[in-house]
């Protein structure tokens, strides 16, 4: 209900007040969202949506057996990988294993630094994982690649792992490029 003050004139009420910033706060925000939508292209956007998850765990070996990793390319130097937590992933205090996220983190991130690399063979040189919070059973994780550098023979990068949108591991690493495959070593033996 107005006041006597407001039927007057003499004052604005409260509701022009609020709908003032409402109103200025709508505006500030199209503005924004025009001006971050147009920097961004498109049709870059559009393929970014339609790119699926694939398998990368087709051949027999560690991350097949322990369940296998999605992965996609985001951009040039952006990669993105899931997991679900099944029983196996799970420490004896019921939460997700270390060693487990590690691994992830590895294969995933060691994908994305040969993808990055144009298929180079890559290898681990360093890892540095941060464990920062927990994920259960039948929870979906999902990593963030991000290549920082390429040289000729090095690749440097950080990796964010997330659960239901926050994050439970962040990580740095270097991959090293190998010129030969692993099976000519393998024959040299």
């Amino acid at each position: 209900l107005a006041t006597d003050q407001e039927v007057l004139g003499s004052t604005p009420s409260r509701r022009t007040n609020k709908e003032e910033y409402e109103n200025i706060f709508r505006k500030i925000s199209y503005i924004f969202f025009c001006n971050c939508f147009y920097n961004i292209d498109v049709d870059d956007n559009i393929n970014l949506m339609n790119k699926k998850f694939k398998q990368i765990s087709t051949k027999p070996g560690f991350m097949r057996f322990n369940g296998g990793l999605l992965l996609r390319k985001i951009s040039k130097n952006e990669f993105e990988f899931k997991v679900k937590i099944k029983k196996n992933h799970l420490n004896q205090a019921g939460i997700t294993h270390g060693g487990y996220i590690a691994s992830i983190i590895d294969s995933g991130s060691g994908t994305a630094a040969r993808l990055a690399s144009n298929v180079a063979p890559c290898v681990t040189i360093s890892l540095d994982i941060q464990f920062i919070g927990a994920s259960n059973l039948c929870d979906e994780l999902i990593g963030n690649t991000k290549i920082q550098k390429i040289t000729n023979t090095m690749i440097f990068l950080v990796c964010t792992l997330r659960c239901k949108g926050k994050i439970i591991a962040s990580a740095s690493g270097i991959w090293k490029k190998i010129s030969k495959s692993f099976k000519a070593l393998k024959n040299k033996k």
